[in-house]
């Protein structure tokens, strides 16, 4: 998606708006914190992924804990067997 915006004063800073389309085809919502990488005519921002409380977790918690076997191949020196 390619939009235009414009660089306007914002108290003693400048910022830009951006649109709610914008926002949410980049599945960015308000509070989210965004890391910012700037050279030459290019600004680039990232979502940050949110750290998940417990409580969180818990809720999406289904019941089921996946458990597998490792493979570490064969014995290659002095391991007991």
């Amino acid at each position: 998606m390619t939009k235009q915006t414009i660089v306007r004063s914002w108290g003693n800073s400048q910022g830009i708006r951006l649109s709610k389309d914008i926002l949410n085809t980049a599945n960015i919502q308000v509070e989210d914190i965004l890391q910012i990488e700037a050279s030459e005519n290019v600004i680039i921002l990232r979502k940050i992924p949110k750290h998940k409380t417990f409580e969180e977790r818990l809720a999406e918690y289904q019941g089921k804990i996946s458990i597998s076997d490792f493979d570490w191949g064969a014995p290659k020196g002095k391991e007991m067997l």
